[in-house]
């Protein structure tokens, strides 16, 4: 039996970027429960309360979609009694390593270079795109997990934004959750209360300017462009959201409808 959660939010100290997915709408009219598919931000910084409240929500799974070098600036997730730490990068840390490098300790000319003029976009919307062609496995593995046992469940990567919301989206649209809510939840990942915290070398004055925040921005925001982006790659790549859960994920009907009967009122 799931656990209830609470219905308001709860302000987790340590924990950026918290939500319950669940009420969110299917093309055929049936929600996303509540308390069994949770997203967040990295819980390497987890308070003693946040530790025990993530305990209360019953969860089976937390997936970490981090790779080796976000857990060596982060740390490791706390641990939670009972609950069973998937590790499942979905990025390589060699990749971008310098490209990240730059972000947290490039000067401002520097910065311009790789960002300016849209770059910083542009990554982003190429990040997105790669996930979704080239972690098929990755993902295969979740949606499998979730509908053999693994709920609930709570993914997170570093923000809780890019590969986790990747990863909450794919989730979504295996359920049949209408592309617009799930736009509309990645979104919410924008509210200044669930941001990832810019962590950047240098003065405060110069390392946090407001052009420097402008051009790291990109990087940081959730944006719908990053998000259609992906689905158009599933549309681009397999021709719809059909052919990517069946040839991309090798996700069976029966295995679709025991993620619908776990997920979905």
């Amino acid at each position: 039996m799931t656990q209830q959660v609470p219905s308001t939010e709860p302000e987790l100290a340590g924990v950026r970027n918290f939500r319950d997915v669940g009420g969110l709408p299917t093309v055929d009219g049936r929600r996303v429960r509540q308390g069994v598919l949770f997203r967040s931000g990295h819980l390497a910084h987890a308070t003693g309360e946040d530790a025990a409240f993530l305990t209360t929500l019953g969860l089976h799974t937390i997936f970490d979609f981090r790779n080796g070098a976000d857990q060596k600036l982060e740390g490791p997730d706390v641990e939670l009694p009972g609950v069973r730490n998937v590790n499942l990068p979905l990025s390589d840390p060699a990749d971008g390593a310098e490209f990240w490098k730059m972000v947290r300790d490039g000067d401002l000319d520097q910065l311009r270079e790789i960002l300016s003029d849209g770059k910083g976009a542009g990554r982003m919307i190429a990040s997105y795109r790669t996930i979704i062609r080239h972690r098929t496995a990755e993902h295969s593995k979740v949606l499998h997990a979730l509908a053999e046992d693994s709920v609930p469940t709570l993914m997170h990567c570093a923000a809780g934004k890019d590969r986790a919301g990747l990863s909450v989206a794919v989730t979504l649209l295996a359920v049949g959750v209408e592309h617009e809510a799930i736009v509309e939840d990645y979104l919410k990942s924008n509210a200044k209360h669930r941001r990832y915290k810019v962590r950047r070398s240098g003065s405060a004055d110069s390392a946090y300017s407001p052009e420097v925040m402008e051009l790291l921005s990109p990087l940081f925001d959730a944006r719908a462009e990053y998000l259609t982006a992906a689905f158009d790659t599933i549309e681009e790549t397999w021709g719809g959201v059909e052919a990517y859960l069946e040839k991309g994920l090798e996700i069976t009907p029966e295995t679709r409808e025991r993620l619908r009967e776990r997920l979905l009122d």
